[in-house]
């Protein structure tokens, strides 16, 4: 019977009926713990009739750059004239915001149907908050009449729930060290991990020029047609606009993208080498098509511009290859302005490794508590200690949360200066909000 039937717990016997009593309740059953593994959310899906997403279906993973290549390929496949259903993770600010069918966040009254449905289909099968929502991005992409699904790969590849589906082509954007306690120790450990998406001759574009040999290893052994950026596709960047190359000889001029960050040309171009790979498009309308793509892809805390004088700068970075990244992007601003982090972390981050990336481009960092919005926040004191001893004549101040730590950088930050917020989604979140109220 249904978990809400049963439990020595008066409130798991109420049956959920907000979206917010939902969630709620997927959270306190995740709380008495749930081994890794594809068989019991397999055993749902499958009572649930386990039906096709999509004719075609696309999944992204990798530990850096996911949500962006998917904004890229949701942008592309829609000016293609397609209906795109994409699932992504974590939200920022709304639940609904993890699934999103032609542009459109599902609303409430959907989402609800579907945990029902789940609910009634997992009987005493448990299953984890991702799971459920998981399963519910299924459901909903399944009863509409997509083109093409998008699905974000939570956590590595080869257990996350996502890997239910046997994608028509994957991608990985990159390999770094991150989830070692889930995906293991070194890069090839969790590129193992990260391959168990590919299937078996089915293309698998590989987003980084130096990926570890664990990935190519594994992606071998499953048979996938590999296609790596750097040897089968590359960019050539211009002043003004760049190129995305294919060894086959096909050659696309196109425009920068919205996107801020050197980085975003990789995810790009592992976008459009992936529907030049699927022939989910036109292949003589591939330009005009990827062109359209750098102006609409909506992936909102990657770099992203909130305005203001100083100005403030959101992104989602958390690990030290995304510190990386904004430290080259930070590379390629012109002039001398003064740099103001507010940065929160979770406990499993490597904290002083995205301190060290970042090194003497910050001017003074805004250290914010994170361990009232989650178990796994860090308090700002934890932060300054390591940040102590990974960067010794850094500048800092601490801060209860991430409300407090920006209005500090405001006032401390003069006309022409940065405020970069980064470091969790909830960092970004209580940023996008409080610049929202």
């Amino acid at each position: 019977m249904p978990l809400w039937c049963a439990g020595p717990n008066p409130e798991s016997r109420v049956k959920p009926r907000t979206l917010a009593e939902w969630l709620d309740y997927q959270q306190r059953i995740h709380a008495l713990g749930v081994d890794l593994g594809l068989d019991r959310v397999q055993a749902v899906w499958h009572r649930m009739g386990a039906p096709r997403l999509a004719p075609h279906v696309i999944t992204v993973g990798g530990t850096n750059g996911k949500g962006s290549t998917v904004a890229f390929l949701e942008a592309m496949l829609t000016a293609a004239g397609q209906r795109v259903g994409c699932y992504t993770s974590p939200h920022l600010i709304h639940y609904n915001e993890r699934i999103r069918i032609a542009g459109v966040d599902a609303d409430d009254a959907s989402l609800i149907e579907c945990f029902e449905r789940i609910e009634l289909a997992r009987g005493e099968i448990p299953l984890t908050y991702f799971e459920f929502g998981t399963l519910a991005a299924f459901d909903l992409f399944a009863r509409d009449p997509l083109d093409v699904a998008v699905l974000e790969v939570g956590l590595g590849g080869r257990l996350d729930a996502v890997n239910l589906i046997d994608a028509d082509a994957v991608i990985v954007t990159t390999v770094d060290l991150d989830h070692v306690e889930w995906l293991g120790p070194d890069r090839d450990s969790i590129g193992r991990e990260k391959a168990g998406i590919a299937r078996r001759d089915r293309p698998a574009i590989v987003g980084e020029i130096d990926p570890p040999k664990g990935l190519l290893e594994a992606l071998s052994a499953h048979g996938a047609r590999v296609e790596r950026a750097g040897r089968d596709f590359w960019v050539e960047r211009g002043s003004s606009d760049w190129q995305w190359l294919h060894q086959d000889g096909t050659r696309l001029r196109l425009p920068d993208p919205e996107l801020a960050a050197p980085v975003q040309y990789a995810n790009a171009a592992s976008a459009i080498a992936t529907l030049h790979a699927l022939h989910v498009v036109d292949p003589a309308g591939l330009e005009r098509i990827a062109s359209a793509g750098m102006h609409r892809p909506r992936a909102p805390a990657r770099l992203q511009f909130l305005g203001g004088d100083p100005a403030v700068i959101v992104d989602v970075g958390h690990n030290p290859q995304a510190a990386r990244a904004l430290a080259e992007w930070l590379d390629t601003q012109s002039g001398d302005e003064r740099v103001h982090a507010v940065y929160g972390a979770l406990s499993d981050k490597d904290v002083g490794g995205v301190m060290t990336a970042l090194g003497s481009r910050i001017t003074h960092w805004h250290l914010a508590s994170l361990d009232q919005d989650t178990p796994r926040g860090l308090p700002a004191s934890v932060l300054a200690g390591v940040l102590h001893q990974a960067l010794p004549h850094a500048a800092c101040d601490t801060h209860p949360d991430v409300r407090h730590a920006l209005a500090a950088a405001r006032a401390s930050a003069r006309r022409g200066e940065r405020i970069l917020v980064f470091g969790s989604f909830f960092v970004a979140a209580a940023a996008l909000e409080e610049t929202a109220g």
